[in-house]
């Protein structure tokens, strides 16, 4: 897949100061391996992930429990599902926590890193399990208009519950082995917002699906630049 095709064509639809998206990929061979844990949330150091520096995450790196479970590289922790109901309060009992583990079917990372990196960094996007935007509310109806386009499922954009580790990772990996079609927003949950700005969330994209969507880029509305779109466009190199 030709990603200096896509970064060009991506340029034009959204902007030159659009944020490029990042990849991930896992591997036995880390993209630039950590040397020390990351401490909670392992989006801590996501900010200078967006700005270029590619990361290789492990079991050994992941500081968080929820982390490790929904990359796949630990299985639950007994304390999860009270930590989540009765500490975190985002659901109404421990049973609601385990059921909702259950139903996403993690399935264990068959490599030893979860690498990311920006895809300016990345040759071949074949690799990737999917591509993650950061994205504000008007890019988030650029990339939803392109994701509309031609899957008319009612969830061809959904925003299932979840920790922003599972709304960017699983989910997305869950879709893209099993060949699905649905697109991600994600960073909802309020215990990774103070790792982003206030009106920045995630549009995640399967590989999957973005194979498709490579094809009906230049048909929507962003490429055909509809008098809609290149209003927003607009105002997106304006607040940028």
């Amino acid at each position: 897949m030709d990603t200096r095709k896509f970064i060009d064509n991506f340029r034009l639809a959204f902007g030159e100061k659009a944020e490029l998206p990042l990849a991930m990929w896992y591997a036995n061979d880390p993209v630039n391996a950590l040397t020390e844990k990351v401490g909670g949330c392992m989006f801590r150091i996501f900010d200078h992930v967006r700005q270029g520096m590619d990361v290789a995450y492990s079991v050994d790196t992941i500081g968080c429990g929820g982390g490790k479970l929904y990359t796949g590289f630990a299985p639950m922790n007994d304390y999860i599902p009270g930590f989540v109901s009765q500490k975190e309060h985002y659901k109404d009992s421990p049973e609601a926590v385990q059921q909702y583990i259950r139903e996403l079917d993690i399935h264990p990372a068959e490599a030893k890193y979860l690498n990311f990196a920006r895809i300016d960094h990345v040759p071949d996007l074949d690799v990737a399990e999917g591509l993650i935007f950061f994205a504000t509310p008007d890019e988030l109806s650029g990339l939803s208009s392109w994701a509309f386009y031609d899957y008319h499922a009612h969830d061809a954009v959904c925003v299932p519950f979840g920790s922003g580790c599972s709304s960017t990772i699983t989910n997305v990996v869950n879709e893209n082995r099993r060949g699905g079609q649905r697109c991600f927003i994600g960073l909802l949950d309020p215990s990774c917002r103070p790792h982003f700005e206030t009106n920045v969330l995630s549009f995640a994209i399967p590989m999957s699906r973005f194979r498709t969507m490579l094809k009906t880029l230049d048909h929507c509305c962003l490429m055909t630049q509809t008098p809609g779109w290149r209003n927003v466009k607009e105002r997106i190199e304006e607040n940028d």
